[in-house]
């Protein structure tokens, strides 16, 4: 599959070249190496990782016009075009479908060995250091405010009320990020979620003391 995996990665690149810059090709690479490295131990099929993981954000339905439908069929009709088997297509698919975080509001009546490798690797982009930069690029692009402490996070998002909030950056920290540590589902990626999620607690210390003026 190293030619196949190399074609992907020629055609992410390029499909991706003007990508807003947390989910951009740097941000398909960072997943990519992440899922490999998780799956040394977690010994889900290869493949299917690789492709999952270089394909996972190929047509985000954040960029077109809520779009669900979009991503998975860009990632279908390109991996027919390279000659990939049907059954790794398929769980490729299945994998796109559902693992963003929107659908876990859902019940998502698909799980796989594979997809929780992709899943845990994408998830570590949204948390620690880099996951800071990504939710503040991410804000910064939808114009977006840092903090307004008159509006509180909310808790109780439905997908359709997550998918549309305009709430400040910070408030992403409680309705996203300072949870995905507790739903990581491979070892290794429990492991990695531990030290990046208490570098966001420190980071959200600092930031409260200097919004203060200490």
């Amino acid at each position: 599959m190293d030619k196949e995996v190399a074609e992907t990665i020629k055609f992410v690149k390029q499909t991706l070249k003007t990508a807003e810059a947390g989910h951009d090709w740097f941000h398909v690479e960072r997943v990519y190496k992440t899922a490999l490295n998780i799956n040394k131990t977690a010994a889900a099929d290869a493949a299917v990782v690789s492709f999952a993981a270089l394909l996972h954000d190929i047509a985000d339905s954040k960029f077109h016009g809520g779009d669900e439908k979009l991503g998975p069929e860009v990632a279908k009709v390109f991996l027919t075009s390279i000659e990939v088997s049907p059954k790794i297509i398929d769980h490729v698919v299945k994998i796109i479908q559902h693992m963003s975080f929107k659908n876990s509001f859902d019940t998502t009546p698909f799980s796989s060995k594979e997809m929780d490798v992709v899943q845990d690797a994408d998830r570590l982009d949204a948390i620690g250091a880099i996951g800071i930069a990504r939710a503040f690029t991410y804000g910064g692009f939808k114009n977006r405010l840092l903090y307004n402490p008159d509006i509180p996070p909310e808790l109780n998002h439905t997908k359709d009320s997550y998918k549309n909030t305009t709430a400040p950056t910070i408030n992403h920290f409680y309705e996203k990020l300072l949870l995905l540590k507790d739903g990581m589902k491979t070892e290794a990626g429990k492991v990695l979620a531990t030290e990046r999620h208490q570098f966001m607690l420190n980071f959200l210390d600092q930031f409260y003391k200097e919004w203060e003026g200490n």
